[in-house]
């Protein structure tokens, strides 16, 4: 089948499970919020194109508990268009709680086993896979697809393959998590399904190289070309990101130098990537625009920082 050409983007969905936040402090007290991989980069999408002509979405599951309306709330304070929720009255949102060692690294603990995300596009739903074709770029992670059963994730995997086919973009972070896939090989299968149909690759090295044991970080980018990755930035850390599939770059980014919590620093890169992108800069200057606002986001503790920071 020949592929139409892509659209302009004008509205964006970024598709996933957003969840209760706990932030361990160090007098014992915890702060709530609200994150989770795909929401944190639609928070920094929407703060990014504030003013510009494109609008972000979130479409997730929630229940109708009193968690999930402070959810909604926190999605609609950030100018995220919260009308593609499916609400489920027997479920709540997940829970995960965050603490940071004196390196700025960070070890999670979840309670998201029977979550209401992981209904999404099931039925009976309000919400279902043809939602998705209203909007011009669609953004979704390897969480996302690790969460849903496996009959819903092959459905909208070729959903999304139809809906690049058709003329819109599809933007897709392998995040690998492990503990919430059925086996590694499942991970795998469904990682490099995506990377076939991806137009917009935004994976991390270190994931990578942990799903599909690259021998060193050399091999990853040509081995995610061979996969199919047309385009899209290897994030990899302090070092900056490698614009795909593998171009040899001259491109310099600024090291970071204050690393207090690294939560989200990939999901905010890839909002500065994908608002770049959407305004339609080149590539270097939207590495360039993702790595800035990853190197701040660091800087701060927790997933979403302050607006004016």
């Amino acid at each position: 089948m020949t592929s139409l050409p892509k659209r302009p983007i004008r509205r964006i969905a970024c598709v996933g499970e957003v969840m209760i936040e706990l932030i361990a402090g160090r007098d014992g007290a915890a702060r709530l919020g609200v994150a989770g991989d795909t929401y944190n980069t639609a928070v920094y999408l929407a703060r990014d194109l504030l003013g510009a002509d494109v609008s972000v979405a979130y479409i997730t599951a929630l229940g109708t508990d009193p968690y999930s309306d402070r959810i909604l709330s926190a999605l609609t304070s950030h100018g995220i268009d919260a009308g593609h929720v499916e609400r489920r009255p027997d479920k709540m949102p997940g829970l995960y709680a965050i603490d940071t060692d004196d390196e700025g690294e960070r070890t999670f603990s979840y309670w998201r086993s029977d979550s209401a995300a992981r209904s999404l596009f099931s039925a009976p739903c309000r919400i279902g896979l043809d939602t998705l074709d209203g909007f011009d770029m669609v953004y979704l992670s390897g969480i996302t697809l690790a969460i849903l059963p496996p009959a819903i994730r092959a459905a909208l995997i070729a959903h999304v393959a139809r809906f690049s086919e058709q003329g819109g973009t599809l933007a897709f972070d392998s995040n690998y998590r492990p503990r919430l896939w059925e086996s590694v090989d499942t991970a795998r299968q469904v990682s490099a399904e995506l990377w076939g149909c991806t137009d917009i690759a935004l994976p991390s090295i270190d994931d990578e190289m942990a799903l599909f044991g690259d021998a060193g970080p050399d091999d990853v980018a040509p081995r995610l070309q061979a996969q199919g990755v047309r385009r899209g930035a290897l994030k990899r850390g302090r070092q900056g990101p490698l614009g795909l599939p593998g171009t040899n770059s001259t491109q310099r980014f600024e090291p970071v130098t204050k690393v207090i919590d690294s939560t989200a620093a990939g999901d905010s890169f890839n909002a500065g990537y994908l608002a770049a992108i959407a305004r339609g800069l080149p590539e270097d200057q939207a590495m360039m625009r993702g790595h800035a606002l990853a190197s701040r986001v660091v800087g701060h503790q927790g997933a979403i920082i302050p607006d004016t920071v």
